[in-house]
């Protein structure tokens, strides 16, 4: 099933500005903050030597900037969660799409790389590598798509033939080729499967209510004119 929705609706499960699980998401984990943090002091220092080189008549500025670039370690992921949600927001069309889960797998993928020296003095590339799970979604169009997430325990219960919900994006009106999905939601186990957390979870799954609300009063509709049709015949 693929239904499209408004403009409204699709701004209202696609935030504007980071919400607190984007948030959390590019926080990222304690190296993380420590690159933002060295960048914070870096641009501290820069935006310093550019003031001292500027003269008094600019404190004012260096001050602000000084806040600005010595707060980026906390304000980044705000920043960078935004930009995210904007390219998505970037889509003229979109619509609700329900399916059923196709196939669950797990693999062990290539995240990055790192340089380290062993006890020899010598240059070794180590690479960083994680379990993730592979969830396939399709529906009887033929559409299917694939997604990727960190592996968790919470997975467990996944299984083909499963209810299978999420947004899609598209730059067509009638959605004819799908550009780009969103983050899983398992109606049955009241589960999300996703990277990157794009949707605001509780304003999704009111859609998906009012949405399954209005299918079943066409289907129940549909029905009684088939019995009337049956009865006339």
């Amino acid at each position: 099933m693929l239904i499209p929705i408004t403009r409204q609706k699709f701004e209202q499960v696609i935030p504007l500005l980071a919400t607190g699980s984007q948030y959390t998401y590019y926080w990222g984990k304690f190296p993380d903050f420590l690159k933002r943090l060295l960048i914070s002091v870096v641009a501290s220092v820069v935006v310093l030597l550019f003031g001292l080189f500027l003269g008094e008549g600019f404190d004012g500025l260096r001050l602000l900037l000084s806040i600005i670039v010595g707060l980026y370690w906390l304000w980044g992921p705000v920043y960078w969660a935004s930009m995210r949600n904007r390219q998505m927001r970037s889509y003229k069309y979109s619509g609700f799409w329900r399916g059923r889960v196709l196939d669950v797998f797990v693999t062990e993928d290539l995240i990055g790389t790192e340089e380290t020296v062993n006890n020899r003095g010598e240059l070794v590339i180590v690479e960083n590598r994680e379990r993730r799970l592979n969830l396939e979604v399709g529906d009887e169009t033929g559409f299917k798509t694939l997604l990727q997430a960190p592996l968790r325990r919470i997975y467990k219960g996944i299984a083909p033939g499963q209810v299978a919900e999420m947004m899609v994006m598209s730059h067509q009106a009638d959605l004819g080729s799908i550009t780009k999905t969103t983050d899983i939601y398992i109606p049955s186990f009241n589960l999300w499967v996703s990277d990157y957390p794009y949707l605001k979870r509780d304003d999704f799954i009111q859609v998906s209510y009012q949405l399954s609300k209005a299918d079943d009063r066409e289907t129940r509709a549909e029905g009684v004119v088939d019995t009337k049709r049956r009865r006339r015949y």
